[in-house]
């Protein structure tokens, strides 16, 4: 298909179609070329895959309130959706000449995920009743080779749906029909809080984020019942707990990254109108968050060891394969530290290596001169 042909499908003229061509980055996957944008450009969302003729538009970005009293009567003038918000990767998924293929959040092909889905959920049927689907979901769990969260109530990996699109269009379904969509097919959804009105949702709303918050979990999404507008909130838990990763490896990690979270922590804190001591007890816990993380991290490269991250990951011989070469040829420098099989699995544990925290902070211990 020709560039006028794409151009046409994404709704946007010739002129502005060849400078969004000047961002978008060439893959291959398996012998099939594709191109994919990395980011946000000329109204096309991050994550838009051309691929043979087809597109598969990317996820909308969400805004987020930080204060869910003032920001939901802002944002919705009618019912509001409320649905958990999962801490995992971002997979979009379409089927394309017969083959389901999962993309990620900036829109390459994640092989990992697209072999190891078709052990966890038949996305056949969908395809099949609704070839222009785009099934996106949230990929979680303690074995994970991007984002590992313990979750209860899943052992490795698992998948849980949170919207339906329109592959072409973008366009999302009603949350009603997606709900009742994704119960006939058997496929596992993002938990369901309820249907609220602004006025009273931001005080119920609270409630529910201090239970999540109690039990680690991440926060919430909320949606118009059309699937059109989004809200998007977090949890205390998830703020310190993505400061601590942060902080970990804190010359490799942006000070916007940091700071937003920050950020969340003092707006949440006014907002639920803490106590000196609630104040207080948030402020230590964020300081642990922070200093002890980086105190960890000094202390191991002080003793001559290295701070990479870490993953385990469960899966059949080629989806690792294809998981490893898939990360390496991101230039990813990948350390395998464990190799085994387990009741039919293989079960890898792996270091991606953070180069720069590791460099600097051994440079600083040399006596290296901070320039300020």
């Amino acid at each position: 298909m020709s560039d006028t042909a794409y151009h046409r499908q994404l709704g946007m003229g010739e002129e502005a179609f060849e400078q969004l061509e000047e961002h978008v980055q060439q893959r291959e996957y398996e012998g099939r070329e594709y191109r994919h944008v990395p980011d946000y450009r000329r109204g096309v969302e991050r994550g838009t895959v051309l691929i043979e003729g087809q597109i598969v538009r990317g996820f909308p970005k969400v805004p987020r309130t930080l204060v869910l009293s003032e920001g939901i009567p802002q944002h919705f003038d009618g019912p509001l959706a409320v649905e958990e918000k999962l801490n995992g990767y971002n997979v979009r998924v379409a089927r394309l000449d017969g083959d389901v293929l999962a993309f990620s959040r900036s829109g390459m092909v994640c092989p990992f995920t697209t072999r190891v889905l078709e052990g966890m959920v038949d996305l056949e049927p969908i395809f099949e009743a609704h070839p222009d689907a785009m099934v996106c979901g949230e990929m979680i769990g303690p074995e994970n080779p991007y984002t590992a969260h313990d979750y209860p109530e899943v052992d490795s990996l698992a998948f849980r749906a949170f919207d339906w699109r329109n592959r072409e269009s973008g366009e999302p379904l009603p949350v009603e029909d997606r709900r009742d969509r994704y119960e006939s097919f058997d496929v596992p959804q993002t938990r369901l809080f309820g249907i609220y009105e602004p006025e009273e949702a931001a005080t119920e709303l609270r409630e529910i984020v201090e239970e999540l918050d109690a039990e680690d979990r991440e926060g919430i999404v909320m949606k118009a019942p059309d699937g059109g507008n989004e809200l998007k909130y977090t949890a205390s838990a998830a703020n310190q707990g993505d400061l601590e990763f942060a902080f970990t490896y804190p010359f490799d990690y942006g000070q916007a990254f940091m700071f937003r979270r920050l950020i969340r922590e003092a707006f949440q804190t006014v907002e639920w109108d803490e106590s000196e001591a609630e104040a207080r007890e948030r402020a230590h816990e964020l300081g642990e968050a922070i200093l002890l993380s980086m105190r960890d991290t000094v202390e191991t490269i002080d003793d001559g060891g290295r701070v990479d991250e870490r993953h385990t990951v469960r899966a059949d011989d080629e989806a690792i394969d294809a998981l490893l070469e898939h990360l390496r040829g991101q230039g990813l420098t990948v350390d395998v530290v464990e190799d085994d099989h387990e009741d039919g699995d293989r079960v890898v544990t792996f270091d991606k290596r953070i180069q720069s925290t590791n460099d600097k902070t051994r440079s600083y211990l040399d006596g290296h001169i901070v320039t300020e």
